[in-house]
């Protein structure tokens, strides 16, 4: 006689559903300990009995030391899905410059095309605090510029004043006076040599 097909739902007889737990448990059981020989894995297997008794199977250690490998893989992958789902600090970074450009951009249609309605109150604000930021950022820029260009004056001064100090300390020596202005019959400009490297800005 061909066997019936089981219902999957809940054994009303309390009998039929001892004799069908213990029977199951022992099918379970054994087909988890062949797969761990046949493939060489390393099965853990927990039961609860309706009358709360704990039945397990560790094939391979405790089963102790199997849950811990348990918690430890699940938090791994736990850890790993919460930072695919997060977005990168690049792509934040992408989303917020693209959010400035089109406030900006919209701000520029406002200010050239006018009217009111292109913008809410909000946005308004919130260009005005960007506008503040970005001047803020434009004159600090400036005022570096010109601190680095006066710098620079300030050394082709000293240089100029070295060169200076250079030519008038060899006109002295070459006239032999102090605070007396050279002579020169011929007319001619004295020839004065003097090293390039004090003229190199």
């Amino acid at each position: 006689m061909a066997r019936g097909k089981v219902q999957m739902k809940r054994i009303e007889n309390l009998v039929h559903r001892q004799v069908t737990f213990c029977k199951r448990r022992a099918g379970l059981l054994k087909k988890a300990k062949e797969l761990s020989i046949l493939c060489d894995a390393d099965v853990g297997v927990i039961i609860f009995s309706n009358n709360g008794k704990l039945y397990d199977l560790s094939t391979k250690g405790s089963m102790q030391g199997l849950v811990e490998r348990y918690m430890k893989s699940a938090k791994k992958a736990l850890v790993s899905d919460e930072k695919a789902n997060q977005p990168s600090e690049s792509e934040e970074e992408i989303a917020t410059l693209k959010q400035e450009i089109q406030l900006l951009q919209k701000g520029l249609r406002y200010t050239f095309g006018g009217g009111s309605g292109n913008m809410t109150l909000e946005e308004l604000d919130l260009l005005e605090k960007h506008l503040e930021v970005w001047i803020h950022s434009i004159r600090s820029t400036k005022m570096d510029i010109m601190f680095q260009e006066i710098q620079s004056l300030k050394n082709k001064e000293g240089i100029l004043k070295a060169a200076n100090d250079y030519l008038q300390g060899t006109i002295e020596e070459q006239c032999g006076v102090f605070n007396i202005p050279p002579t020169n019959p011929t007319g001619i400009p004295y020839q004065l040599t003097i090293p390039n490297e004090i003229f190199n800005f």
